[in-house]
């Protein structure tokens, strides 16, 4: 997550929280991709994670980009917690773990996305291994325990520590211990957005199973495909899950407001202080009549921010993002991508792909999301596999790129990126599956072989 945002602009009402939505509608030229990613840095010498402060650490990674990169740090009281590009867009930033993630720009092709990425790595190279640092692409870390996992020096995650553990089971593993890949695409107009919002949260489970990585925790199997989806069952589901309301009649920007009004809020940001609000209201800020709080009164960035910390499969914001996928190694990240806007950026993919499940039930919906992190593949929809479902999903995908025609330099359209995830249901098993089979073959019961053949 980057950069919160401060604009001290009062808000007055409702009406004007739909407008912020609103006002992220873009006609079709303008339709951009963004990709983010988080990796976990590990000392290369005993696979340990990295600290904030010292010689090897967060820190110097950070300061070292910032003199490569000549971008703006993004500073929390005396550290430097993040980089902004104020020319192109783009950021670094910190999860809460010292998981490591560049926010890339919005982008018009995925041949963009693919070259950010390979720059981003070959700088981060450059600063990291004169320091020992390796980066790991998994969707949880695979060794370490909460209590070995450092603690970012972010004044939001202090807040979010302190109330997570009190809404859900896992609240505290998902922000120390995950790492994800999502993607950020556009929306035409508020029925475009409502259609793209309802396919991609019910084939969500698709870009879960497509990027599930994550099956070991504290160097043993966990039972599971994707622990990282898994985890987002129980870390806080007033804030969290498959977002009922969006199939719904009536449907649109004001009906998302009215959600995320009632979702709890963690912070309010006024100058450089985070106050601590964590499970109050928006809808009272708005009033207010926030409890404690009776001077406070809502500004634009209040909203921002707080949209930013909600965390369904699909969010929404100015833009709809995927939330749903593992992290991974480097070949599968600009993959997201490249399946989202197949399906999503074309008529008849998007279409076709609500033809497919437009007649599932909610509890359907929920069912199948509860079943992918465990079953992977073998999860069923009305008696259809999940690996079906995938493959039908990938020739949506791979038709939808092939029309939309963006070519790179040598002629070779979007297509190609799709091919990582090609090999996975060739196959029929996930990627998480030959990571289990490493672990209980070649690797005989240990996890440290993947800090070597699965880093960048």
């Amino acid at each position: 997550m980057a950069r919160d945002v401060v604009d001290l602009t009062p808000i007055e009402s409702r009406d004007e929280l739909v407008a912020w939505f609103s006002a992220g509608i873009k006609p079709r030229s303008q339709f951009r991709v963004g990709t983010e990613h988080e990796k976990f840095a590990f000392t290369v010498d005993n696979h340990a994670p990295v600290p904030y402060e010292g010689q090897r650490s967060i820190r110097s990674l950070l300061v070292g980009m910032q003199h490569l990169l000549g971008w703006e740090p993004i500073m929390d009281g005396d550290n430097i917690i993040g980089l902004a590009d104020v020319t192109g867009g783009g950021a670094i930033s910190l999860e809460p773990g010292g998981q490591f993630e560049l926010s890339g720009a919005p982008v018009e092709t995925i041949h963009q996305t693919a070259n950010e990425l390979m720059a981003h790595l070959a700088q981060l190279r450059e600063i990291a291994r004169p320091l020992g640092i390796g980066f790991l692409g998994l969707g949880m870390s695979p060794k370490w325990t909460l209590a070995q996992t450092p603690m970012m020096p972010k004044s939001r995650y202090k807040i979010m520590t302190a109330y997570m553990p009190k809404v859900g089971r896992y609240g505290l593993d998902m922000m120390y211990r995950t790492c994800t890949v999502q993607t950020n695409l556009d929306f035409s107009s508020e029925a475009d957005m409502v259609k793209k919002l309802r396919v991609s949260l019910a084939l969500q489970p698709v870009g879960t199973v497509l990027f599930a990585n994550s099956p070991f925790t504290e160097g043993k199997p966990n039972g599971f495909l994707s622990y990282r989806s898994e985890v987002w069952r129980d870390t806080d589901n007033q804030r969290a899950g498959m977002l009922p309301f969006a199939f719904e009649p009536g449907m649109g920007f004001e009906r998302y407001v009215d959600y995320a009004l009632d979702v709890p809020m963690y912070f309010v940001k006024r100058e450089d202080e985070y106050i601590d609000v964590s499970g109050l209201s928006f809808r009272d800020l708005l009033a207010g009549k926030l409890p404690g709080h009776g001077n406070l009164r809502a500004t634009q960035s209040d909203w921002a921010n707080h949209i930013s910390s909600i965390f369904p499969e699909v969010r929404l914001k100015r833009y709809l993002e995927m939330r749903g996928s593992d992290g991974g190694p480097w070949r599968r990240l600009p993959a997201l991508p490249a399946f989202w806007v197949g399906i999503l950026y074309d008529d008849t993919c998007l279409d076709a792909a609500w033809d497919l499940v437009k007649d599932w039930s909610a509890e359907e919906r929920q069912t199948l999301r509860d079943d992918v992190p465990r079953q992977g593949f073998a999860a069923k929809i009305r008696g259809r596999t999940m690996l079906d479902l995938a493959r039908e999903c990938m020739a949506l995908a791979d038709a939808g790129l092939k029309r939309r025609n963006r070519l790179d330099s040598d002629g070779r359209d979007e297509t190609r990126y799709l091919a990582p995830l090609g090999d996975i249901v060739t196959r029929g098993y996930t990627a998480a599956e030959e990571l289990l089979a490493q672990y209980h073959g070649p690797w005989r019961g240990s996890v440290e072989p993947v800090f070597s053949e699965y880093a960048y």
